[in-house]
């Protein structure tokens, strides 16, 4: 510390001394010698600066040559229309090589000082931190979830099925009933919360990197929202993100890892918590003096791979069978005036076997098969909705069939291929406010439900139209392949400072196979397909960061058994 101390107290002298003979040599003459014939205390002060090496022997020289020669120049009156009067300052000529080095030395000297004494030190953050970015955003919930008392309460919760080890469909061998969805029950004033933290970094002239952690009551897909309560718990933080992108030019880059969905979409397919996994390739580009720009993404993500060790039992592994999401979307937007704009997008998402199939005849009573042949095509993660099929073909004990437990699982009946169109067309209102119109259309072209019969063999369990005294058929499927969506949103449609507010309205109607349940909204009838009603909300930022937003979904069932289910949500958003 010492060292530190004398080292800055010498640069202090150092600048100090500097700035003087700067300031002498501008400001006035230097007499080579006093009257005593003794050197002035200019001409000391610059030696003495050459002899601390606080002056280049080459500048001082320079300096002192200048100041010699000023001082032993003979004195010349002035011409007689210029007399010389009291007060008047003589500025000598001072060599552009010395005033640079005077400047330079300053220039080192002040930021050296700036530096130690940490007031102006553009070093003082380490230089990989202004390569970073951090933002994150906050939400309090207050939830209500409203049931119909007309509302059917023996709807199976087929997802507890799936993640145990399977319902045993025999009577014979199980007399309890399978677990059921609560779908009478009011559930009111549910405090949650959401909490999403996200890094990026510039990693060099085309490369960004970055993560992000979100809360979550599990690790499902479609939400990072975390309920409140459980004996004041701590919350869990999930791996929301994390990704890599490279941009070789500007309108092309290249995102791989996990990352935010890369299509323009809504929540009809794609839950807005949803992320993704994979490669995404975005190309987007401006033309017509930005007036209009071309868009389009191809993505390549994987949903599950095949179990590595399956069956555990048998020397037979399965060939590797894995489930994915290939999507392709084309689209453009048109501003055609300053206030007006049309975008519109279609896309295609290939859902590959995702679907269920039957298995080869599995003898779980022998002990044999500790699993059958399709176990592995149940879904890893599903809502409800769906029409689903049982995926175990299990053989019954020769010795005892009546009494052979049949536990089963469940698989997605129909295959997924989608058609997603989306427009919007913004314009202005009326007092400066917005106007924003929306519109979306999906229909699953792979939906065949011949098809899904025979794939099943007859055992399909749900979305079934009964006809008393008939034999079920493919006819029976009462399912669909379309869904469509519509919204209005008036106000700011950008929520950009303290005081702006916007509303909005839509309806919306999912048939049950026209998306895969497993990754759209959770809100609207409380996740997944076969819904049907409208929805609406505003949002008012209160302050520079935060705003207060009202939501209502009031939905129901389009066949089956009665399902209607209404969701009021009150909730404080903060970002940063």
């Amino acid at each position: 510390m010492k060292s530190v101390a004398h080292s800055t107290a010498r640069r202090r002298k150092r600048t100090a001394l500097l700035g003087a003979v700067a300031l002498a040599l501008l400001a006035g003459n230097v007499q080579a010698q006093d009257a005593a014939g003794r050197e002035p205390t200019m001409v000391k002060l610059i030696r003495s600066l050459i002899d601390s090496g606080a002056l280049k022997p080459e500048a001082g020289e320079l300096l002192l040559a200048e100041a010699l020669r000023e001082g032993s120049r003979p004195a010349v009156a002035p011409p007689a229309t210029l007399q010389a009067q009291a007060g008047d300052v003589r500025v000598p000529y001072v060599p552009q090589t010395v005033r640079d080095e005077i400047r330079n030395e300053l220039r080192t000297e002040v930021l050296a000082q700036a530096r130690d004494e940490r007031w102006a030190n553009p070093d003082a953050v380490p230089e990989w931190t202004q390569r970073l970015t951090i933002s994150g955003d906050l939400r309090v919930r207050n939830e209500s979830r409203m049931f119909s008392d007309r509302n059917d309460p023996t709807q199976v919760n087929w997802t507890s099925i799936n993640a145990g080890s399977g319902f045993d469909v025999n009577n014979n061998t199980n007399t309890a009933s399978p677990p059921l969805r609560n779908n009478t029950r009011d559930r009111n004033n549910s405090w949650r919360i959401r909490a999403r933290l996200g890094i990026a970094a510039n990693l060099g002239d085309h490369v960004k990197g970055g993560m992000r952690l979100a809360s979550g009551n599990d690790d499902g897909p479609v939400s990072t929202t975390q309920t409140l309560g459980g004996g004041l718990a701590k919350k869990d933080a999930w791996i929301d993100q994390a990704w890599l992108t490279w941009t070789p030019v500007d309108a092309l880059s290249i995102t791989g890892g996990r990352f935010s969905n890369p299509y323009w979409s809504t929540e009809t397919v794609f839950s807005n918590d949803l992320n993704f996994d994979g490669l995404a390739m975005a190309f987007n580009d401006h033309y017509l003096d930005d007036r209009l720009s071309l868009f389009a993404t191809l993505g390549l993500t994987p949903l599950e791979y095949s179990p590595d060790n399956f069956p555990s039992n048998s020397t037979d592994k399965m060939k590797s069978r894995d489930k994915w999401l290939n999507g392709l979307q084309l689209g453009a937007e048109w501003a055609f005036s300053d206030d007006h704009a049309l975008r519109g997008a279609v896309a295609y998402y290939d859902f590959r076997r995702i679907s269920g199939r039957l298995s080869e005849p599995c003898m779980l009573y022998s002990g044999a098969d500790q699993a059958c042949s399709t176990d592995w095509t149940r879904p890893a993660f599903m809502q409800k909705g769906n029409t689903l099929m049982l995926l175990r073909d299990i053989a019954l004990n020769p010795q005892d069939p009546a009494n052979t437990p049949t536990p089963q699982y469940v698989g997605l009946a129909s295959e997924f291929e989608l058609v997603d169109v989306n427009v919007r067309y913004t314009l202005p209102a009326f007092a400066g406010y917005g106007l924003s119109l929306e519109g979306n259309w999906v229909q699953n072209i792979a939906y065949d439900r011949q098809k899904m019969w025979t794939n099943a063999a007859g055992g399909i369990v749900n979305n079934l139209a009964w006809v008393d005294g008939g034999t079920l058929t493919a006819n029976n499927i009462s399912s669909g392949d379309t869904a469509w969506q519509a919204q209005a949103t008036f106000g700011n449609l950008s929520l950009a400072e303290r005081g702006n507010w916007q509303a909005w309205a839509g309806y919306r109607r999912v048939e049950a196979d026209a998306v895969p349940d497993a990754f759209n909204d959770t809100d609207f009838h409380l996740g997944g397909t076969n819904a049907k009603g409208y929805y609406l909300g505003a949002s008012w930022m209160f302050d520079k960061r935060a705003w207060l937003t009202g939501s209502w979904f009031a939905a129901k069932q389009i066949t089956g058994s009665p399902a209607s289910i209404d969701v009021f949500q009150m909730e404080v958003n903060a970002k940063f």
